[in-house]
């Protein structure tokens, strides 16, 4: 494996698991949903494991369709107080963003999460400014893995996917990555295993993303 360093134009990366770590904050509002719908409490690692393709699909697997809707306004309403109290950076994470902001990289975010909520996190944690581009799954008709995500901001930058780097926690992103014929970093810090993740062979796996810089 080379250097990435000359070959690449723009990096794109997750959100949840790969630069913030918003499993608490989820958590709290997930069980304050179940319990306001009379719903038994789930425990925190079924919760995480169940993250990385939006609300509505965090949802739908533990409550009945008829309860569905309403489930998502009683966990949107909580979430947007529990986000700003219970998020935080990954450990590295600014340091890494602002490495490759100076260097001159564009610098964009592909996310399953609602924009609003994205938009919340990101400014509550001070990343919002480092970025040039936010897409997100409540703008697709097709959220991951489907590579449409991929496809639009690599179209909105005017760059080719061989000039492209995705960066991502779970083997759904290396699934995006794949469909969209993009080479994938996969980070551990996310909701997916190491198995899980090698399976689906990225291109390249370092343990968080403060490793990221070595390969540039």
């Amino acid at each position: 494996m080379y250097k990435l360093k000359g070959r690449i134009k723009l990096i794109v990366f997750d959100l949840d698991g790969t630069l913030v770590d918003a499993y608490a904050a989820i958590i709290s509002s997930f069980n304050y949903t179940m319990r306001s719908l009379k719903y038994p409490n789930k425990n925190p690692l079924t919760i995480r494991r169940a993250v990385g393709w939006g609300d509505e699909a965090l949802l739908r697997p533990f409550v009945k369709k008829k309860d569905l809707n309403r489930a998502l306004v009683i966990y949107r309403r909580h979430h947007r107080a529990s986000l700003i109290k219970k998020s935080r950076l990954i450990k590295g994470a600014r340091s890494v963003l602002e490495f490759l902001k100076k260097e001159g990289y564009k610098l964009a975010v592909a996310s399953n999460r609602p924009r609003r909520f994205s938009l919340l996190l990101m400014k509550h944690l001070e990343i919002y400014k480092y970025f040039d581009f936010i897409l997100c799954g409540d703008e697709l008709t097709k959220p991951k893995p489907h590579a449409q995500i991929l496809i639009k901001i690599i179209k909105n930058f005017g760059v080719s996917r061989r000039q492209t780097l995705y960066v991502g926690d779970m083997h759904v992103d290396v699934q995006t990555a794949n469909a969209a014929k993009v080479r994938m970093i996969a980070v551990l810090t996310g909701s997916s295993t190491a198995r899980e993740i090698r399976k689906q062979r990225p291109y390249r796996i370092i343990k968080d993303i403060s490793y990221l810089p070595s390969l540039f």
